[in-house]
């Protein structure tokens, strides 16, 4: 059984990318399963820190851009809307070339709150980065602004 509310393969998540962090940082999904989300991003010029490895904050960015999207397909979204509260991160190895897997999985998916893990891997499944991301669901249809509307 799935965890995500109705039908999410007609769901574009890559349209709301567009001139956002998640573009600029290379943040993609590369499958949806019945119980996770999974993404990746890229290890390069934008998300490295100027040690040469992935940027803590990077990670963090793409944890909480796994959770949210994770969250926004497991709720009505013609009623409610998720947003972020509260992020923690443990960076467990560096890596400096390549692309970071992500896999988002449900730790509770209540009424009014979600928590999310969120587990960052390399190409070869050495865990990078292992996070937990707290969403609060809020009573207010999902709506994402163009990219021309954006400030």
């Amino acid at each position: 059984m799935s965890l995500w509310f109705g039908d999410v393969s007609g769901v574009d998540i890559a349209a709301m990318a567009p001139q956002t962090l998640i573009e600029n940082l290379g943040i993609e999904i590369v499958e949806i399963r019945d119980d996770a989300l999974v993404g990746r991003m890229p290890v390069d010029r934008r998300t490295v820190q100027p040690a040469g490895v992935l940027h803590g904050g990077a990670s963090v960015a793409l944890a909480e851009t796994l959770a949210s999207w994770a969250g926004y397909l497991a709720v009505d979204r013609e009623r409610f809307h998720v947003v972020g509260m509260e992020i923690n991160a443990n960076h467990l190895r560096p890596i400096s070339s390549g692309w970071v897997v992500a896999t988002a999985t449900p730790i509770s998916v209540g009424r009014r709150a979600h928590v999310w893990e969120i587990r960052i891997a390399d190409e070869a499944g050495r865990l990078v980065c292992i996070s937990r991301c707290t969403l609060a669901v809020i009573e207010q249809r999902s709506t994402y602004a163009t990219p021309d509307a954006r400030g």
